[in-house]
């Protein structure tokens, strides 16, 4: 226990100081029979990377650190492997840790606004990223990150975990694809999830001793905390999250991409929404529609953190989905329930054919990391940036809106049948949780148009300087990867 407390004083020390890499260390040889893996933030799904790199132990998979800027946390994940009597050095700031040249891989777990830097210092660093979804916090950031994976060689996969579902839902797609049931007609992604009340704070509130607030706060402002909980209710503040869009949504999101083979983003989308049903310290939406819409057939998101009603704890299904995909077609439709499996149905809601099974994404990771081939992994970098912009241009659209009568909203889509029904089942589902949207009014955002080649809005310059966040020196993410 000396050990520990003598490392995390020291690391604590040592994260006041400037990160930088010289360019003469940033080439790394490839792993050899033993693949060294750091884990970053693990106070909540990290815990599930740490898991996840243990079980290929016997695979030549060890991991070598572990990060996080919480010592409390950080104390507790360090003694866990002294008690199995593995070694593991720790950290409270990764420059400290991306400086070891012995890591070959760094696994991401920190909140959103990190994820991208510290993707970049690691592939700067020669190190392969397994890195959590969102894969950024804007749509700049996550382009950035591509480029930096390419440049240096790096193998960068994201953590959208359904991916490896090759035989369940890669086969679906594959089987959608060849035209089994003629053209796609819509692709419908959804989040609906509980997601209850925060809290409502009076002043501002203390962080927790244990955590290197300066460190947590990275590339983002670093303002006092207004919020309850510092951990992961930050998912619902726009400085550190993206609502859940960019928690849960993302996941989904991917999918429905994936059935349209769509590797652009949007060329127009807007959304409506608003955080409805009690008051409390979140800015994101609790309840939101997205449209994406791509010329081939639109995309449309969800997402719902109320209940199917106020006395309920249950939340709704729709076509027996509730965080899922739904693709329609002109012979019927396929529903992706889970993250491993599909389902593809008639046009009488016959079932047709079922498709199920899923491999191991972090196992998918390390063959990558050892065969050194793009192609190989599941879920390359590229693939989690675009449909994490997709979450990103839909909260643009939705922070840009004004609040609206729902007379006016179905007004402005009722040329869009899917956009029209999907709006008036949110509203039932809003009346069922008293919400009266005549009175708590939705927002509705503008249409923007994009340039999907240089993601970029057309002739909207309030929604492109929200493509790119404002960073926080040293923490900036740079033009110049």
């Amino acid at each position: 226990m000396n050990t520990r407390r003598n490392f995390l004083t020291q690391s604590v020390a040592a994260s006041t100081g400037v990160f930088y890499i010289a360019k003469t260390s940033w080439a790394q040889k490839s792993p050899s029979d033993t693949v060294n893996v750091a884990v970053i933030g693990f106070g909540g799904r990290g815990g599930s990377h740490i898991s996840g790199y243990r079980k290929l132990k016997n695979e030549g998979v060890r991991i070598a650190a572990l990060c996080d800027v919480d010592t409390k946390v950080l104390g507790k994940g360090v003694d866990a492997f002294d008690q199995d009597k593995l070694k593991v050095t720790g950290y409270t700031d990764l420059r400290k840790l991306l400086d070891n040249k012995d890591i070959d891989a760094v696994s991401i777990a920190t909140p959103n606004h990190w994820h991208a830097l510290a993707t970049i210092w690691a592939v700067q660093a020669g190190k392969d990223v397994y890195v959590e979804k969102p894969v950024s916090h804007c749509v700049w950031e996550g382009r950035q990150m591509v480029k930096a994976a390419r440049k240096y060689s790096k193998i960068v996969q994201t953590g959208t975990q359904s991916r490896s579902s090759r035989k369940g839902i890669a086969s679906a797609v594959k089987w959608v694809h060849e035209g089994n049931l003629g053209k796609i007609l819509l692709s419908r992604g959804m989040c609906y999830k509980r997601r209850a009340s925060i809290g409502k704070s009076e002043r501002e509130q203390p962080v927790p001793d244990s955590v290197n607030f300066d460190l947590w706060c990275g590339p983002a402002p670093k303002v006092p905390l207004t919020r309850k909980k510092l951990h992961y209710d930050w998912h619902w503040t726009w400085n550190y999250g993206n609502g859940d869009l960019g928690n849960q949504g993302i996941h989904q999101m991917d999918i429905a991409r994936w059935f349209l083979g769509e590797m652009e983003l949007s060329p127009s989308v807007w959304s409506v929404g608003g955080r409805l049903g009690y008051e409390d310290d979140g800015e994101t939406a609790n309840t939101q529609l997205i449209y994406h819409g791509y010329e081939k057939a639109p995309m449309i998101f969800e997402v719902r953190g109320l209940p199917e009603n106020k006395d309920s704890k249950n939340m709704d299904k729709f076509k027996g989905a509730g965080v899922g995909v739904i693709v329609e077609c002109e012979g019927g439709y396929v529903v992706v329930p889970n993250y491993s499996g599909a389902i593809a149905y008639d046009k009488d809601g016959k079932e047709i054919k079922k498709f199920e099974g899923s491999d191991d994404h972090f196992k998918n990771f390390i063959n990558a990391c050892r065969s050194r081939r793009v192609d190989d992994l599941n879920a390359d970098i590229l693939e989690g940036h675009l449909s994490s912009a997709l979450c990103h241009t839909g909260n643009i659209s939705y922070r840009l809106g004004q609040k609206e009568k729902p007379e006016a909203i179905l007004e402005k889509i009722k040329g869009d049948t899917f956009a029209a029904d999907t709006f008036e089942r949110m509203k039932e589902h809003l009346a069922k949780n008293d919400v009266d949207v005549s009175k708590d009014k939705l927002t509705l955002g503008p249409v923007l148009k994009m340039d999907p080649k240089t993601e970029r809005f057309i002739d909207h310059d309030a929604a492109n300087e929200m493509l790119k966040d404002k960073y926080r020196p040293p923490f900036v993410v740079p033009d110049e990867v």
